[in-house]
């Protein structure tokens, strides 16, 4: 198993969710539930709102902060993880390992941290300026 892979898993474990209510996704399989859509991520646990990511293409999004500020990211699949890459912040790089809870979905990113998506809509981002391209 990766480390990332190994992080991830412990910390889905630590939210002490039933193992038959989670299981890891390939990148591939998240991004193909993502495209076309707009996903709302929140912290978990805690719930409060990270941002919102237009899945553009396989490759292209859009994000918004809460604030509105927005920018586009590329996606690139390193094995298990999903990294974003910003145009904004092309160092760090943010990577994911994807997984489903119950109907949804829930990325774990290598230090631990977990974001749920919590809501999908068809509705295009919405940015106070233009997007960073």
């Amino acid at each position: 198993m990766q480390i990332g892979a190994a992080f991830a898993r412990v910390a889905l474990m630590s939210l002490a969710l039933p193992a038959a209510a989670q299981e890891q996704i390939t990148p591939d399989a998240f991004i193909d539930r993502a495209v076309g859509n707009t996903l709302t991520f929140a912290h978990s646990p805690g719930g409060g709102i990270v941002g919102v990511e237009q899945f553009l293409n396989r490759s292209r999004t859009v994000w918004a902060t809460p604030e509105g500020t927005c920018t586009y990211g590329r996606l690139e699949i390193r094995e298990t993880l999903l990294c974003f890459i910003y145009n904004d912040l092309p160092n760090p790089e943010h990577c994911w390992v994807p997984y489903t809870h119950d109907d949804g979905l829930v990325v774990v990113s290598q230090d631990g941290s977990i974001q749920r998506v919590t809501r999908m809509t068809k509705n295009p981002v919405i940015c106070e300026n233009e997007a960073i391209s």
